[in-house]
């Protein structure tokens, strides 16, 4: 496991690589919003409250924060996060 801080936007952020026998987990972590790889599920974020943004294809936090983002949650769409925008901006909005 790879844990460490990233600074976007002028805000920090706790990026965590995790990798299983099959795949890479990439979570990039706001005080308020989270951007996923595709491993994680908006539907249980939903369930709880948490705003989160998914990305697919990814490898890397560098790659996250370019990548569009495929899938959003109730309340990451609440703050303005739609599919088609980078994951930085979705960070971004999700942490206003």
């Amino acid at each position: 496991m790879e844990s460490r801080e990233l600074e976007i936007g002028g805000r920090l952020f706790s990026g965590c690589r995790i990798g299983t026998q099959h795949a890479v987990i990439l979570l990039i972590s706001g005080r308020k919003g989270n951007l996923g790889c595709g491993y994680f599920s908006v539907e249980t974020a939903d369930r709880v409250g948490d705003r989160l943004a998914v990305v697919t294809g990814v490898g890397s936090f560098e790659e996250m924060l370019e990548a569009a983002v495929v899938k959003v949650s109730s309340a990451a769409a609440a703050c303005g996060v739609v599919s088609g925008m980078r994951g930085r901006e979705a960070l971004e909005a999700m942490e206003r």
